[in-house]
């Protein structure tokens, strides 16, 4: 009998609190990500890091209680743990107002930190870590060695610019946008008007070779070695959509790795995605069964 391989992933970046108006949640795309993928049966790890204060210390027992590994969470002693006050407006969607300098700004390159990427199956890295020069320098070192480079595109202005997006782009194997992040971001490059000609210029341009790009209430689009791929969304009651695009990715990661087609693979990072929207908070507790049942019983 062949051994069963479970897919090892590296989630790079931000952990912090999201301080909503009914609720204080943990949150921070890769901690949500890395969140995801072990509720679908991958073997993430988290590189980032906390203060060393209570919000912290929550976060660490949060992450080990999911069984999320946490031997390369740093501990900052002067910089506090992350927070984020999320607004949540009309149509569910949240905006953001994000405190600096956190203690995840400061993500110190560590000598066992590149023996890890080297033999992990997926390294995924966002762009607000990139931020400031710790982290990002941490990150450049670190994606030298990363095979699998899964880039989650999260513009939150004014942390990011044109020219370390550039740095971040070559070599990318998936890159995730949503339709207002491929807007920002082709529009740096060429003025092309459709979303396919948007993303193709990305693959050209980078060497890219997929590229998805989620679409809100109207699905998701994915170029896959040159085809696209479309998927309608599911229709649930949303309660918000904050980590919806992370469980997304984590889902379309875990069916790419199983060597699913793209198709299959795309349907399943879109339920997913709604499921959580059903959801409160970027990490409720929820069965892949629901995901299943979700595309089974969808009319």
């Amino acid at each position: 009998m062949a051994e069963y391989k479970i897919n090892k992933v590296v989630c790079f970046g931000e952990i912090l609190w999201d301080i909503l108006p009914t609720a204080t949640l943990p949150g921070g795309a890769p901690m949500n990500v890395a969140y995801h993928l072990k509720k679908l049966g991958n073997d993430p790890a988290l590189i980032t890091r906390i203060g060393n204060d209570d919000w912290g210390k929550k976060l660490i027992v949060l992450l080990t209680e999911n069984n999320i590994n946490v031997n390369y969470v740093q501990t900052d002693e002067v910089l506090e743990t992350g927070k984020v006050n999320a607004i949540i407006g009309e149509n569910n969607e949240v905006t953001y107002d994000i405190v600096q300098p956190v203690a995840w700004d400061y993500i110190h390159m560590q000598n066992d930190l590149k023996n890890l990427i080297a033999n992990e199956d997926y390294f995924v890295y966002g762009s607000l870590a990139a931020r400031s020069n710790i982290s990002r320098n941490t990150l450049f070192k670190l994606l030298e060695v990363a095979k699998n480079k899964v880039f989650d595109v999260n513009l939150r202005a004014p942390h990011y610019t044109k020219d370390i997006f550039e740095k971040l782009l070559p070599a990318v194997h998936l890159l995730k946008l949503n339709e207002e992040e491929l807007t920002i971001v082709s529009s740096w490059f060429a003025d092309v008007k459709t979303a396919e000609e948007k993303i193709k210029l990305l693959q050209d341009k980078f060497n890219i070779p997929n590229i998805v790009v989620t679409k809100g209430g109207n699905g998701a689009v994915f170029n896959c070695d040159g085809k696209f791929y479309t998927n309608k969304a599911y229709k649930v009651t949303v309660a918000d959509t904050v980590g919806s695009g992370d469980c997304f990715l984590a889902a379309l990661i875990t069916k790419l790795f199983l060597k699913e087609n793209p198709q299959n693979a795309l349907q399943f990072a879109c339920a997913a995605g709604a499921l959580v929207a059903s959801y409160s908070g970027a990490c409720p507790n929820y069965s892949v069964h629901e995901i299943t049942d979700l595309i089974k019983n969808d009319v």
